[in-house]
């Protein structure tokens, strides 16, 4: 198993890309040079990352996202042995 984050990732759990096991592990985003911690998705395939829009809301209660396109750096905050550890 490569210890590379997967090239889609949502935390939104009604999103078909969200994946719990990833995320309880930590992703970090580095997106065009900068680390960016507001990252509701991403995707490393078609550069972009999408980011909450302030504290505005939709109507259903979830936040307002806008998406932005530049290159997606992922990465995970702890290894995988850390994990193992845990466990």
């Amino acid at each position: 198993m490569t210890d590379t984050p997967p090239d889609r990732l949502s935390n939104d759990p009604r999103s078909p890309h969200y994946n719990a096991d990833v995320l309880g592990r930590g992703i970090g985003i580095r997106f065009k040079g900068a680390e960016r911690t507001d990252v509701e998705e991403y995707s490393v395939s078609e550069n972009w990352v999408r980011v909450a829009l302030g504290k505005k809301m939709d109507r259903h209660g979830r936040p307002l996202t806008i998406k932005l396109s530049g290159p997606v750096e992922p990465y995970y905050l702890t290894s995988a042995d850390d994990t193992a550890d845990e466990g």
